[in-house]
């Protein structure tokens, strides 16, 4: 029995020194980096500090946007302040120093802010700064996407959790 419990407990921590880096956006760690410069604090993500090396990133500042800083949608390919300026090449410049880091750490995975212009998977804001969602990704997210790097949003890092969980304990 004691030797079962050794056995595993060895296989345990022999996975864990093997945890995988996840790149993921700065503020869902409670960083001040939101462009209304708030902090917000998200429990569910403190979990996988244990499952996995997070990799903090602000594809905004990256791109040499000031925090705080003026909301900004996407508008078709174009980024635009909520005051009509033009952030495109910021976004860009934020989205390609992201995807050096996700190299860099080697990471094939990223959680990144919902409906983001830069972060947003799957749903943005319209561009219109009316709180309308539409289909699409943000700069960062549809770079990533386009080199393999699989995006979970915040609100699926309950699953993303439990499938690393099992992948620790199955070595799978």
């Amino acid at each position: 029995m004691l030797e079962n419990v050794i056995k595993k407990r060895v296989t345990e921590q022999s996975a864990m020194e093997e945890k995988e880096n996840v790149l993921i956006s700065a503020c869902l760690l409670g960083l001040c980096c939101r462009y209304d410069g708030e902090e917000k604090q998200y429990e569910s993500i403190e979990a996988l500090m244990k499952l996995c090396h997070l990799i903090p990133v602000c594809p905004e500042q990256l791109g040499g946007l000031k925090t705080p800083r003026d909301p900004a949608e996407r508008r078709g390919n174009r980024v635009l302040t909520s005051k009509g300026e033009d952030v495109t090449n910021s976004y860009e410049k934020g989205a390609e120093e992201a995807l050096k880091m996700a190299r860099l750490f080697g990471c094939q995975k990223a959680i990144l802010k919902e409906k983001s212009p830069s972060c947003g998977c799957g749903r943005i804001y319209d561009g219109s700064f009316s709180r309308k969602l539409i289909p699409g990704d943000g700069v960062t997210a549809g770079l990533f996407k386009s080199h393999g790097i699989e995006i979970v949003g915040e609100r699926q890092v309950s699953e993303f959790a439990e499938q690393l969980k099992k992948k620790i304990t199955t070595g799978n």
